[in-house]
């Protein structure tokens, strides 16, 4: 499997590429690649995450599913308790912005077109489970440490989030075994194969915009990447190894927590007025170091399990 995610990533990695140099010849604006952004996170991913649980119920699908939802709890508690004890508040102002890429993963943008080139529908099925309990921890735990303080209000857009809302949606559909006509379903297969290379295209824009030669002289960037990367993936793997989990939920979850940084970092940094040129930093890099730190971390994880 690490010659299948290497390669995988590797194309993935020329996507962003060319969409960085479309980005310096002022092919793209900023503007544009907010517009994809929320195309790929309004329409796109959505699409995938109906058109996955599109199939015939199975009870050894729904069992793995459930686990897939403990292991993601899991690793998210890890992830907060880890970060907690390394990234201290005495470290500068900028802890919370630390602190939360070093948790939270781009599990939808990088994670779904990974899983689903390595491990196919039902390496994306458990995944879902993952992404639910990412924007639950992320509107509530993640917003607490950008706003430094909680509110209702930001659970309920959590809740509203088009990639939750989805996957709620797909999975009634899924126990009620309702089928989407084929014209319809045809037309959002169709949408859903935009995912990766629209992914990967939005992940170029994004590294072009940060300051590569300040970034580069960051060790503080490096650090966090590391935790992020390695330390924290490298963690879960003997979690997962104690849990009674089937292969592929192991896999599968290791693999989202081994993303890099999550780009809703930016985003909730600029919401609530932190330093998000810091954070795009952090997502540009761990985005460009996870082309060599997965396949390793799967790697190890291969021999492991």
């Amino acid at each position: 499997m690490f010659v299948l995610i290497f390669e995988q990533l590797m194309k993935m990695f020329f996507i962003m590429l060319l969409a960085f140099i479309c980005y310096k010849i002022k092919l793209v604006t900023q503007e544009g690649n907010q517009s994809l952004s929320n195309l790929l996170l309004l329409v796109v991913n959505p699409c995938v995450i109906l058109t996955v649980y599109q199939t015939d119920y199975n009870p050894s699908l729904i069992h793995g599913l459930l686990l897939a939802f403990a292991a993601a709890a899991v690793v998210h508690i890890l992830g907060i308790v880890v970060s907690t004890l390394l990234i201290r508040p005495a470290s500068g102002p900028d802890y919370g912005i630390e602190r939360y890429n070093a948790i939270y993963s781009n599990c939808g943008f990088i994670g779904i077109p990974l899983i689903g080139s390595v491990l196919g529908d039902t390496g994306v099925f458990y995944l879902t489970a993952y992404m639910v309990v990412f924007n639950l921890f992320t509107w509530t735990h993640g917003v607490i440490l950008m706003e430094k303080k909680f509110s209702f209000k930001n659970l309920k857009e959590g809740f509203l989030s088009p990639m939750f809302i989805a996957s709620i949606a797909a999975l009634i559909l899924y126990f009620a075994q309702f089928k989407i006509p084929p014209v319809l379903l045809d037309s959002m297969n169709y949408v859903a194969d935009m995912n990766t290379p629209l992914a990967m295209m939005i992940a170029g824009f994004s590294v072009a915009q940060a300051d590569l030669k300040k970034m580069l002289c960051k060790v503080r960037v490096y650090f966090v990447s590391a935790v992020k990367l390695l330390l924290l993936p490298l963690i879960t793997i003997p979690v997962l190894m104690i849990m009674p989990l089937p292969e592929i939920v192991s896999i599968t979850t290791l693999i989202a927590a081994a993303c890099p940084s999550a780009t809703t970092g930016t985003m909730l940094a600029i919401r609530y007025r932190q330093n998000y040129t810091y954070s795009s930093e952090i997502f540009a890099l761990s985005t460009v170091l996870s082309a060599v730190t997965i396949p390793v971390v799967v790697m190890i994880a291969e021999y492991l399990l």
